[in-house]
């Protein structure tokens, strides 16, 4: 007996039912029947009971039905208190940056099976016009939107701001040897990603990380292109 019900992981989180595969999933190092990274969007917050999980940014849906998942879980198990419950964002601006979006429709499998709450506009829109707005705070944040430095740079020093105590930070797209071998084809929607490594390096020093690379040069197994997690550091270290 296994602790994943690969029935459902093939059925509506790798795929989108009949309609085939998550986009992107192979970011993640994931295939039909193994989550890759994906076991981390559900663990995390899982173990941090998260109330709030953002996601910046995603092209096919996978990150946050894996945290709508999590706090289905949370909600089913009355992790957070009586009267308490969890709550899912996903940030994209549709835009074309990086990647298409194809979950935006309201009949999109994503909003109709898992129905995270949608902000349809930039990460730094969506920072001051609503999470500020609202006084929002994150226990869970994943940051997958814009990928140059600059882009991945303000997603994490506006959006840190509002992590609570212990809240976790990932960072897709981080591992530099992944990049430095990929290779773009045309037609192909998807861009170089070299901004989320540089942004760990220069940060490294306030916030405790941990990588989590598997990628291996002419390796035959399917690797993730690198995550990246992050916790601020104690003021008494």
């Amino acid at each position: 007996m296994s602790i994943l019900n690969r029935g459902w992981i093939y059925d509506s989180i790798t795929r989108n039912q009949d309609s085939g595969s998550v986009s992107y999933r192979w970011t993640h190092g994931a295939n039909d029947t193994y989550m890759g990274s994906g076991i981390m969007y559900f663990s995390i917050p899982y173990f941090l009971k998260a109330r709030v999980c953002v996601c910046l940014g995603s092209g096919g849906g996978y990150v946050p039905r894996l945290m709508v998942d999590c706090v289905y879980e949370l909600n089913e198990t009355q992790m957070y208190g009586e009267g308490k419950t969890g709550e899912v964002y996903v940030v994209d601006a549709t835009n074309s940056v990086n990647g298409e979006v194809d979950w935006s429709g309201e009949d999109s499998f994503l909003r109709e099976k898992f129905n995270p709450r949608f902000i349809n506009s930039t990460t730094e829109d969506a920072f001051y016009n609503f999470f500020v707005k609202r006084d929002i705070k994150i226990d869970y944040l994943h940051i997958d939107a814009g990928h140059t430095y600059e882009d991945c740079k303000q997603d994490f020093d506006l959006y840190s701001t509002l992590m609570n105590e212990n809240g976790i930070i990932s960072i897709h797209d981080s591992d530099e040897r992944y990049w430095e071998d990929f290779e773009t084809y045309e037609g192909e929607p998807h861009d170089m990603c070299i901004g989320p490594s540089e942004v760990v390096k220069e940060i490294s020093y306030k916030w405790e990380v941990f990588n989590l690379f598997d990628y291996k040069e002419k390796s035959e197994k399917l690797s993730s292109s690198g995550l990246t997690l992050l916790r601020r550091k104690s003021e008494e270290i």
